[in-house]
């Protein structure tokens, strides 16, 4: 019987021939069958998926030399483009959309020999935080169904939770990986911005955008970012930095970090008391363990959210106005009917945009309008300003920050769909990292009195994903030492 722990322990079972990738990839399909109403997948590539792993079994079997993703199993967002394979983004405005070529970290994943099983379930344009705003229905959480997983990545996050496939990528434009990683209690990481190209990936605010991985172990997690991050020369905001050594699991373990934590965050009225509380706990023992760790004063918390959404509201509302139904997607039926264009556009964008879409791009449009523009745009640019000048001053002293990831637990399905304001406070811990451009993680750490995983989210400064890696596989194999009964088994 096929399982799944690591990608390391997984190509030690193909070299010593005790599992195959079509075992692999049959166990994930029937898996995938048996967990369809969890409504993670929007498309499966069964057939597909299985001719790639007898592919790479002959090849195998002929002594070449196989790449570093050799038979690893992994599912896409369905944000990211697959040549000839379809591309929705979880609309109904791109129904039936069929994409012409390769998002760069597609190209990247099957030059090494990944398996691509299909494409994940997500709220509509990467929109929501809870995978309740997507025309193909909502995703359960599969730790507990009558709750949400999370979003906009919760299709993501749920394969690899439920275990449908190995690994998967998503987009975090402002948590949609470290929220939905957080409420299923797996990794999700969100790289620095411009670690890793966006061409390929259907923008929502182009200056936030990121490609993120979700994955059960650090190393695997820090394998697919050593595959998919570098240079493109399809997207000129990717950044010419060096890899490096990526050997997580080889760190020193003895080392000790200088950690930081906004005392506002912990304080704040919104975050649950057994989360604050647990976090307390762990932040003591991290210093007896020999860890620097101090509570920094940071004013600017409260205006991260109005921030954000003015922000990434105006850059989508510019996104989006490429979907008109003129060159491809959903067009409003106009036989018979005498439409001038501007009611053409209406009437498709209106028919083809869900609400919570149709909510962002109306918000964006006023923040950019005549009159509004210096007062919510220019205002909100000059604290993103503020924000990055902060953080680089609290990175000369600190290697780390550390915060919770989300202020509760997952939702239950329904919760705050009918508070749209709720619902955007909910972020206030991760849309920081995406208004700096910093690296985050969320950490599968912890497990609340409700049943629930919640984890604890660390950054590091710009393009210093490995050190961000190689604290989280420290803390990850630290903690299961604890006394603790919080703490995940």
């Amino acid at each position: 019987m096929f399982t799944f722990h690591s990608i390391q322990d997984y190509h030690t079972a193909l070299r010593e021939g005790t599992t195959s990738c079509e075992e692999a990839v049959q166990h994930y399909l029937e898996k995938i069958a048996f967990h369809t109403h969890l409504n993670a997948f929007v498309q499966v590539y069964g057939e597909e998926a299985l001719e790639k792993a007898r592919l790479l079994d002959e090849k195998r079997k002929s002594g070449q030399a196989p790449g570093k993703l050799h038979g690893v199993v992994i599912g896409l967002k369905d944000v990211i483009s697959y040549k000839d394979h379809p591309l929705t983004a979880s609309s109904h405005i791109l129904k039936d959309f069929v994409a012409i070529y390769h998002a760069t970290v597609v190209e990247k994943l099957l030059r090494e020999e990944a398996i691509l099983i299909g494409h994940l379930n997500c709220d509509e344009f990467a929109m929501g935080s809870t995978n309740e705003n997507s025309a193909y229905g909502k995703v359960l959480n599969a730790r507990d169904e009558s709750r949400v997983p999370g979003g906009s990545s919760g299709g993501s996050a749920v394969a690899v939770q439920a275990g449908l496939c190995m690994v998967s990528l998503g987009s975090d434009t402002g948590g949609s990986v470290r929220q939905p990683a957080d409420f299923c209690g797996i990794l999700g990481l969100k790289p620095t911005y411009g670690k890793v190209s966006r061409y390929g990936l259907i923008a929502y605010a182009s200056s936030f955008d990121q490609v993120g991985v979700f994955g059960l172990t650090v190393p695997d997690v820090a394998k697919i970012l050593e595959v998919i991050a570098g240079e493109d020369d399809y997207d000129s905001t990717v950044l010419p930095e060096s890899n490096g050594d990526w050997s997580v699991g080889k760190e020193d373990l003895t080392r000790k970090y200088r950690i930081a934590y906004f005392k506002e965050a912990l304080e704040h009225p919104g975050l649950d008391p057994e989360i604050r509380d647990t976090l307390h706990q762990y932040i003591q023992q991290l210093r007896t363990d020999g860890h620097s760790v101090e509570g920094v004063d940071f004013e600017l918390l409260d205006y991260i959210v109005p921030a954000y959404y003015v922000l990434t509201t105006a850059e989508a509302s510019s996104n989006l106005a490429r979907f008109d139904g003129v060159k491809y997607g959903y067009r409003t039926p106009i036989a018979g009917q005498d439409l001038d264009l501007t009611e053409f556009y209406k009437r498709t964008r209106s028919e083809g945009f869900g609400k919570e879409v149709k909510r962002r791009i109306l918000l964006g449009t006023f923040v950019l309008s005549a009159g509004y523009y210096d007062a919510y745009f220019t205002k909100a640019q000059q604290v993103r300003k503020m924000l990055v000048d902060r953080t680089d001053l609290i990175f000369k002293d600190f290697d780390l920050i550390i915060l919770p990831t989300s202020p509760t637990t997952a939702f239950t399905i329904g919760e705050k769909m009918d508070d749209p304001i709720a619902m955007y406070l909910a972020d206030i811990y991760t849309v920081y990292a995406n208004l700096v451009g910093i690296p985050g993680i969320s950490i599968p750490l912890f497990t609340h009195t409700n049943g629930m995983p919640f984890g604890m989210q660390a950054m590091t400064s710009r393009f210093k994903e490995l050190h961000l890696l190689q604290f989280s596989h420290l803390i990850m194999q630290q903690y299961k030492s604890y006394e603790n009964p919080t703490l995940c088994d």
